[in-house]
């Protein structure tokens, strides 16, 4: 069933470029957008399991964000408020009013930015491991330093491009490393990711990284805004994830409305590939609960 949710993708045309969605279960089923993170990532990766799980009682969309998957060319800069507007031609070209939205790392922040500008458009959010909620990160100035630099982000794109690299690196990155569930068809899918960038030409980094970086604080931070974001909203944060702390998760449930946090053990920042089973049944229960759904999720 994974590989039959991934068969059959659509592209639509946007004012930027193409947009690459892949589509599955009811039609007639309230709406949900599944949003990757950053870097070699891909909807056909970071939802590979959670996807075919929701598509048993949702109409799950899950988009390849511009400059990944097959969301090429893109022209200009993709920050924040370009990707709100990419999710506004995406719900109005597809048809769909409202939508519950699932986000990851940078998907997830990109979600609760659509969250907080457009609230009528979103039923219900579940932010994992999100980008976008603190006020300054480690090592701000150097990281800012280094971002201002887009031969180098372009030069890096080749130098990591290796699978031997990339193998060591998301054996790494990911919980279980290598005993990953589909370790190698996950490999497969980074692999292709990362020769598209090299030769597309693009930088290691997408545009809603860097722009997210001042010199003496971040300059995307959305907790000031956390206490008017009003839909439910699940905040999943993996026990071991080096990048977002658990306070920094627990203080954004808190603010929310109608905020709840989930901690997960056994798992790292890539949340839905680490405990894939998990994720299906706490995302599924929660939108259920959204929807008034009494049954248990499958």
């Amino acid at each position: 069933m994974t590989d039959d949710a991934f068969a059959h993708p659509r592209t639509l045309r946007l004012d930027g470029g193409p947009l690459g969605v892949y589509e599955a279960g009811p039609a007639d089923a309230p709406t949900v957008v599944l949003l990757h993170g950053a870097m070699l990532d891909t909807a056909a990766l970071t939802w590979r399991h959670l996807m075919p799980a929701l598509a048993a009682r949702w109409n799950v969309l899950a988009v390849d964000l511009p400059r990944h998957g097959l969301s090429r060319p893109w022209t200009g800069r993709v920050d924040q408020p370009r990707m709100e507007t990419v999710l506004d031609e995406l719900l109005e070209q597809v048809g769909v009013r409202q939508t519950s939205l699932v986000g990851l790392s940078m998907g997830a922040g990109v979600a609760l930015g659509y969250a907080l500008t457009r609230p009528d458009r979103v039923s219900a959010l579940v932010a994992m491991n999100p980008g976008g909620l603190d006020a300054r990160r480690p090592w701000q100035l150097l990281t800012w330093l280094v971002l201002r630099s887009g031969a180098l982000l372009r030069a890096s794109t080749r130098w990591t491009a290796g699978p031997r690299y990339l193998r060591r690196t998301m054996s790494r990155h990911l919980a279980n490393g290598t005993r990953t569930r589909d370790f190698d068809v996950l490999m497969r899918l980074i692999e292709a990711e990362a020769r598209q960038r090299v030769e597309h030409r693009e930088p290691a980094l997408d545009d809603w990284q860097v722009d997210a970086y001042g010199p003496t604080s971040m300059r995307l931070d959305f907790t000031p805004s956390l206490p008017v974001l009003r839909m439910p909203s699940l905040w999943l944060h993996g026990r071991d994830d080096p990048l977002v702390t658990e306070g920094v998760m627990r203080r954004a449930a808190a603010l929310a409305q109608n905020g709840e946090f989930r901690s997960v053990d056994g798992a790292g920042h890539l949340i839905p590939l680490d405990a894939p089973d998990q994720i299906a049944e706490v995302v599924g229960t929660f939108l259920d609960t959204v929807h008034g759904h009494g049954c248990p999720h499958p």
